[in-house]
C-alpha cells in the first residue's frame, strides 16, 4: 500500500526567515548546511449560519534547506506571499523543565514567490531565483532532491482565487 505526505500552501510570511548554518564536521572553517525557518499564515474565510463573515488563520512552521534557504535569505520577508510544496514532519525535543514537546513543521520541497512588499508597503515584482533559467512556463523553484529521497515530481502552482470570498459564497447552499 502506498502512502502520501504532501502539503500545498499559499499564504503570507509571518516573520523574516531565521537563517542558520548547521556545523560542518567534514572540514574546518567551512560553513555547514544552510537552513531557514519562518512561519506562514493561511486564512480561511467563510460565512457562519447567521451570515456573518468569519476568518480562521492557521500558522504553519516552515523549514527550508540548502538552496531554498538561500532563496529565503535573499528574497522572502515578513508579508511576502508565497506558494509552498512540502511534507509534514513532527519532531520531539525535551524542554528546560524536562518535559517532552512535539513540533509539527512543513519541510519545503518547492517554493514560489507570488508577491513581495517593498519599503512603502506597495507590492513589488517577485524576483526569480538568480541561478534558475526562465522558461516559457512559470513553475515553482525546485530544490535538488536530497540523496536519501527520490526526486519529487514537478507541479504547477494553482492559481490564486480571484476574490477571497469566492469560495465562501456557495457555502450558504449547503444542506447542513
Amino acid at each position: 500500500m502506498a502512502t502520501l505526505n504532501k502539503v500545498l500552501l499559499i499564504g503570507n510570511v509571518g516573520r523574516d526567515p531565521d537563517v542558520r548554518y548547521l556545523d560542518s564536521s567534514s572540514s574546518q572553517g567551512a560553513q555547514g548546511t544552510k537552513v531557514a525557518t519562518f512561519t506562514l499564515a493561511t486564512t480561511e474565510r467563510y460565512r457562519d449560519r447567521g451570515g456573518e463573515q468569519r476568518e480562521n488563520t492557521e500558522w504553519h512552521n516552515l523549514v527550508l534547506w540548502r538552496q531554498l534557504a538561500e532563496l529565503a535569505e535573499k528574497y522572502i520577508r515578513k508579508g511576502s506571499q508565497i506558494y509552498v510544496e512540502g511534507r509534514l514532519r513532527t519532531r520531539s525535543y525535551t524542554d528546560a523543565q524536562g518535559q517532552k514537546k512535539y513540533m509539527t513543521e512543513i519541510v519545503a520541497d518547492n517554493v514560489q514567490l507570488l508577491s513581495r512588499r517593498d519599503g512603502d508597503g506597495a507590492p513589488a515584482p517577485s524576483p526569480s531565483y538568480p541561478e534558475r533559467q526562465q522558461s516559457q512556463y512559470q513553475q515553482p523553484y525546485q530544490a535538488p532532491a536530497p540523496s536519501y529521497q527520490a526526486p519529487a515530481p514537478s507541479y504547477q502552482a494553482p492559481a490564486a482565487p480571484a476574490s477571497p470570498d469566492a469560495s465562501a459564497e456557495g457555502s450558504d447552499d449547503l444542506p447542513f
